[in-house]
């Protein structure tokens, strides 16, 4: 059975950022945090649903009383569409795939929109349920209730390339030049910016990390068991403009650690992450004038 991408709103705040509920969130300002691989299941995000799926979550709709105080943001739906249509691109799906038996909202799961009768009605009232869940019944207050079909149509037009997008030029590299990691050199790139970038294969193997790349699915698997991701909020976003690959751990769900980008060279294309990034999440100890990295905390 083909795999089905679930899309949810969370019922907080539009910060809200928390790993364990959904694959990737969409905060208010529609930044996307990739909190888990989208190869594991997560447990506990459409009720009876959960294997072999996918959970994006917009962080929205946590008004008290009233939930509409909050309401899904235009950049917000805009992001949920645009990450839907990229999953659905690295599954292999046309735009004629995206139909609601593998894209529903948890609206339509809850209510089994989709024709599987998987468990009762705890969908909408409207159509017949309990009303416990109604996440994008609506994208908008008192708006009408096809969200779904919406959200459909608007991944669909990505994908088809109808949809207008913004198209970023690729993060600009000034020079290279080298940094102390752990008393050695270290080649690093510098942005325009001025941060630090270095292959990420150079600092694992610089901090005696095992890892394993997937160049299929741009991800590379961690073998360390004392990370604790801290899901910042300036991770690396689809506008820095060059192919991303995500940085996750040999875990049962799979978090992500970091998201860098993809560049091509003479041997290749080579994964790139920010230094101090890495750094943070691996507990390395920093310096700056000049900027060095030190040991790992407990290593």
């Amino acid at each position: 059975m083909a795999p089905i991408l679930y899309l949810h709103w969370t019922a907080t705040g539009y910060d809200w950022i928390r790993p364990g509920h959904y694959h990737s969130i969409i905060a208010g300002d529609g930044r996307v945090h990739r909190l888990h691989d989208y190869d594991v299941d997560l447990p506990a995000h459409t009720w009876a649903r959960n294997s072999n799926s996918v959970a994006l979550a917009c962080a929205c709709m946590g008004g008290r009383p009233d939930p509409w105080a909050q309401p899904p943001t235009a950049v917000q739906l805009t992001s949920l569409c645009q990450e839907a249509a990229a999953i659905a691109r690295r599954w292999g799906w046309a735009a004629d795939a995206i139909t609601i038996q593998r894209v529903m909202t948890h609206a339509e799961a809850a209510s089994n929109r989709d024709g599987r009768w998987m468990h009762d009605n705890y969908g909408p009232v409207v159509w017949g349920g309990s009303g416990e869940r109604w996440d994008l019944l609506q994208l908008e207050r008192e708006g009408p209730l096809d969200g779904g079909d919406q959200l459909r149509r608007r991944i669909q037009a990505v994908l088809t390339g109808s949809a207008v997008q913004p198209v970023a030029d690729p993060l600009a590299f000034r020079g290279t030049t080298e940094i102390e990691a752990r008393g050695e050199k270290l080649v690093v790139q510098i942005d325009a910016s001025g941060r630090s970038w270095a292959l990420a294969t150079d600092l694992l193997d610089c901090y005696g990390l095992s890892y394993a790349w997937d160049g299929e699915r741009r991800r590379m698997l961690i073998d360390a068991l004392d990370v604790a991701p801290t899901y910042r909020d300036d991770a690396v976003q689809a506008d820095v403009g060059w192919p991303r690959f995500e940085m996750s751990l040999q875990a049962a769900s799979a978090p992500v650690i970091l998201v860098g980008i993809i560049r091509s060279s003479s041997q290749g294309d080579r994964a790139w992450c920010r230094v101090l990034e890495f750094a943070e999440e691996f507990g390395i100890s920093v310096r700056f004038d000049p900027f060095a990295v030190g040991e790992r905390r407990g290593g």
